[in-house]
């Protein structure tokens, strides 16, 4: 569990400013969405945040230390990608255990929590299969189990259910909402997915040519877009798709 600062953070490819003096918080437990289209610099902000890039300047602050500089290994992160990331050659229950038997070296006791976490994500039954046995909604259970399993205070989200099916989306925004709620960790989960954004989160961060646009629970950012962009990217799309689906199912409201 932790509470982040982040102020004026700055990156820049060549002339590019990718983040601009980009600043917000992250509250101890909260689920953080951090919307946008792509290019808007929401990717490239959470792999400062975890440490796979580094950022030209500015601060992370965690539990308030100045995180910034430090190793990946040593930020108590974890990440969630989009394209799964599993071991082809090792089972549900070995691909969740392989990173916790390294930190542990007790390979019992790390059987016994991975096989705790699949039944957290319900995918205990299945430990035993290999990855190309699996669905893309069950491989990314099995990706989320292996980032919690070792128990990271925040744990990051890069567009997990891009790849998913409109079903298979639906069902996870779910299941990932009550894990959150039950082991109370802090997640921070990028998308450019109005609805899904809208769905699962505390707060709602609008991000657009790397700053932020506005950052608010759903409620106030749908009601009360702070800028042209939150309004067209955000309430305007939201209510056409509301319109769009009344029409469809001949309602008239």
């Amino acid at each position: 569990m932790a509470n982040m600062r982040i102020e004026n953070l700055t990156k820049r490819y060549k002339e590019k400013v990718v983040l601009d003096q980009i600043s917000f918080t992250v509250k101890d437990g909260e689920f953080l969405s951090i919307l946008g289209s792509s290019g808007c610099g929401k990717t490239t902000l959470l792999r400062i945040l975890i440490g796979i890039e580094t950022c030209d300047s500015g601060q992370i602050l965690k539990d308030g230390v100045d995180i910034t500089k430090e190793d990946t290994k040593k930020r108590k992160m974890g990440m969630v990608f989009q394209n799964y990331a599993l071991f082809p050659n090792m089972t549900v229950l070995q691909n969740v255990m392989y990173a916790l038997y390294i930190k542990i070296k007790k390979k019992e006791e790390a059987k016994r929590q991975s096989m705790d976490m699949l039944k957290i994500v319900g995918m205990a039954e299945h430990s035993h299969k290999y990855p190309h046995e699996l669905s893309g909604g069950q491989q990314q259970r099995v990706a989320i189990a292996r980032a919690l399993v070792l128990k990271p205070e925040v744990i990051l989200f890069d567009e997990p259910m891009s790849a998913l099916d409109a079903d298979n989306r639906l069902v996870l925004r779910k299941e990932l909402k009550q894990i959150q709620k039950k082991l109370h960790t802090t997640m921070i989960y990028i998308t450019h997915d109005q609805e899904e954004a809208f769905s699962l989160s505390d707060r709602v961060m609008v991000m657009h040519n790397g700053k932020i646009e506005q950052i608010d629970t759903p409620h106030v950012v749908f009601n009360k877009p702070a800028s042209t962009y939150v309004e067209s990217f955000v309430t305007k799309h939201l209510k056409e798709k509301v319109s769009s689906i009344e029409k469809c199912a001949g309602i008239d409201l």
